[in-house]
C-alpha cells in the first residue's frame, strides 16, 4: 500500500438536505479539519450550510464556489449544481430536497470518475421521497452509483467496531432485497463476488490477513438439506470456487456462530447472504460509528450507516460518530490508494 503523505481533495455529497447528512458532516469535519492538509468539496447548497454553521456556532471556514474547480486556499469548498432554495430543502420527505439529493450524489460520482475527487463520501438519503420525486428505479446510493460507474460487479460492505476496538466487516451477498425473495435471488455468483470483494477489502485495508468466513443461509446452515438446500446447491459451490481461487474462506457457517468467532478475531471478513443477517451483529456491536463501504467501484465511497433522522434534524442533537468514521475511513483508503492526476 502507498502510504505516503498527500493532500485529499474528498468530496461529500450532503445527501437529504432535510435531514442529518449537513449537520453530522459540518460536526465532523469540525473536528477532523485540523488533522491533517486535505481539502473537502462539499455538495451542497451554500447558504443552507452557512445557516447550520453559524446555528451550531462552528466557524467552520466555508467558501462558496460557482464551480467545483480546486481552489488552492480553501479547505472547504462548497459547490451546489442545482440552484434550489434553502427553505424548500428543509421540508422533510420534500420533491425538491429529494431532486437535490440525487443531484449531489450524481455531481460526486461525477468527479471521482474524472479523479478530480480522490473519495466520495455520501450522506443519507430518504429512498421514498427520492422515488416520489420521480426517480422511479432508484433502489439506493450503492446501486446508483454502480449504475454511474457502468459496473455490476460491487457489493455493500458494512464495518465497524466497539469500544475495545473489535471489528466486524460484513460484505452482503444480497442487499436490499424482501426477505420473502432472498432464496430466489441468491445466486452462486453473487456469493462468489461477495467473497471475492470482501477478501480484496482486507488487501486494502492493510490487514496482515484475508480469512473470510460465509453465513449459510438458513438456521444451522440448512443441517446438511434438513432445513433447506440453498447451501448445498449454491453456498457450498461458491466457497469452493473461491477456494480454488485462492481465498483463504470458509462455509457456510451458521451465522449465530460465525458472527461470535468473528467478533473474537478468527474470521478478517463476513459474507452475509442478506441484508440484516449481516447488519443485525454489526449495528449491536458499531452502531454510532459503522461506515458503509461500497466494494468494486472505481472510485473510493464511503458513508456513514444511518438514515436521515427527520424526527432530530434542525435540533443540533445529531451525533456524527459515524460520518468521522466514513471520512476517516475514506481517508485511510485515499492515501493507500494509487495518485491520478485529473
Amino acid at each position: 500500500m502507498n502510504g505516503e503523505s498527500r493532500t485529499l481533495n474528498l468530496a461529500i455529497a450532503l445527501g437529504d438536505p432535510a435531514g442529518i447528512g449537513p449537520e453530522v458532516t459540518l460536526k465532523a469535519l469540525a473536528q477532523e479539519l485540523d488533522q491533517d492538509d486535505n481539502r473537502y468539496l462539499l455538495i451542497g447548497n451554500p447558504a443552507l450550510l452557512q445557516s447550520l454553521n453559524d446555528e451550531l456556532g462552528l466557524r467552520l471556514p466555508l467558501v462558496p464556489l460557482t464551480s467545483s474547480s480546486p481552489s488552492p486556499s480553501a479547505r472547504i469548498r462548497v459547490f451546489d449544481p442545482t440552484s434550489g432554495s434553502p427553505d424548500a430543502l428543509r421540508v422533510p420527505q420534500a420533491a425538491a430536497a429529494a431532486r437535490a439529493a440525487v443531484a449531489w450524489l450524481k455531481h460526486g460520482a461525477t468527479l471521482c470518475l474524472r479523479g478530480e475527487a480522490g473519495a466520495l463520501i455520501t450522506a443519507p438519503v430518504n429512498k421514498e421521497a427520492i422515488i416520489r420525486s420521480g426517480e422511479k428505479d432508484f433502489v439506493g446510493q450503492t446501486e446508483m452509483l454502480s449504475a454511474l460507474a457502468g459496473t455490476t460487479r460491487t457489493a455493500m460492505m458494512l464495518l465497524g467496531c466497539d469500544d475495545r476496538e473489535r471489528w466486524l466487516r460484513v460484505a452482503l451477498a444480497t442487499t436490499h432485497v424482501p426477505i420473502a425473495r432472498v432464496a430466489e435471488v441468491l445466486t452462486r455468483e453473487k456469493i462468489e463476488l461477495a467473497i471475492d470483494l470482501a477478501a480484496q477489502s482486507c488487501v486494502d485495508l492493510g490487514l496482515p490477513r484475508a480469512r473470510v468466513g460465509v453465513c449459510g443461509l438458513n438456521p444451522h446452515a440448512g443441517e446438511g438439506g434438513k432445513i433447506g438446500t440453498e447451501e448445498i446447491t449454491t453456498v457450498i459451490p461458491a466457497v469452493e470456487a473461491a477456494r480454488k481461487r485462492g481465498h483463504d474462506v470458509t462455509g457456510p457457517l451458521a451465522a449465530d456462530t460465525l458472527f461470535y468467532y468473528a467478533f473474537k478475531g478468527d474470521f478478517d471478513a463476513v459474507v452475509a447472504m442478506y441484508h440484516d443477517q449481516g447488519l443485525a451483529p454489526l449495528k449491536m456491536i458499531g452502531f454510532e460509528t459503522g461506515v458503509n463501504w461500497t466494494l468494486g467501484l472505481p472510485f473510493i465511497r464511503t458513508s456513514p450507516d444511518h438514515g436521515t433522522a427527520y424526527d432530530i434534524a434542525g435540533k443540533g442533537q445529531a451525533n456524527p460518530a459515524s460520518m468521522i468514521s466514513a471520512i476517516r475511513l475514506a481517508k485511510k483508503l485515499a492515501k493507500a490508494a494509487p495518485i491520478s492526476r485529473p
